[in-house]
């Protein structure tokens, strides 16, 4: 039987703005990620146009069912609530098992200091979303979803200008948050 292998990255920890996102991909572990998605790495070494093609490339790979993936968000006000670190543990839990309920015959790779559910066979890799391409995959599908939603959003606080800066902490996004205070969007915790 075919081991399967699930990696797991998030994108948007250290914005002031927006919601982090858990992405989560699941892969045959004989799928080879790289062969697949050329130029796939680090997502944020991997231009955005790059990002763009991989995350439509994935989006085709899953409709043939070679792969499948996920992307879970959490919220302003969820992280505000129970802060950054159990904001993502949740998304991180619930991916998993979306794509995997079955926790037999299959290793789940982490980036950082993630974790999955206990129950599931896993390893945690430092720096994985630059040396495993599942983690990658996770990286980019992360990014591209909360890019894309962060410039959906722009629209309803124009004065933020989130399709610019995704809600990171620039200079013009201070300058912003001084002049018209802050948003539903906006982390409270993270704008002292």
């Amino acid at each position: 039987m075919v081991k399967i292998l699930i990696g797991v990255d998030e994108a948007g920890r250290g914005p002031l703005a927006g919601p982090v996102a858990i992405g989560v991909v699941s892969a045959p572990e004989n799928f080879d990620i790289k062969k697949a998605f050329p130029g796939v790495g680090d997502s944020k070494k991997v231009t955005e146009k790059k990002r763009e093609e991989i995350y439509a490339r994935a989006c085709i790979y899953r409709k043939e069912g070679k792969i499948d993936f996920c992307v879970e968000f959490s919220s302003a006000q969820i992280i505000d609530t129970v802060g950054i670190t159990k904001a993502v543990r949740g998304c991180v839990y619930k991916g998993v098992k979306k794509l995997s309920p079955d926790t037999k015959n299959v290793h789940v790779l982490l980036d950082g200091l993630l974790h999955a559910p206990p129950e599931y066979a896993q390893q945690t890799i430092i720096r994985g979303d630059a040396s495993e391409p599942v983690i990658s995959l996770a990286s980019i599908v992360a990014k591209v979803s909360r890019d894309r939603l962060m410039c959906r959003r722009a629209g309803e606080f124009p004065e933020y200008s989130f399709e610019v800066h995704k809600g990171y902490g620039t200079k013009a996004h201070r300058d912003a948050i001084q002049k018209f205070g802050l948003s539903e969007m906006h982390r409270k915790t993270f704008c002292h």
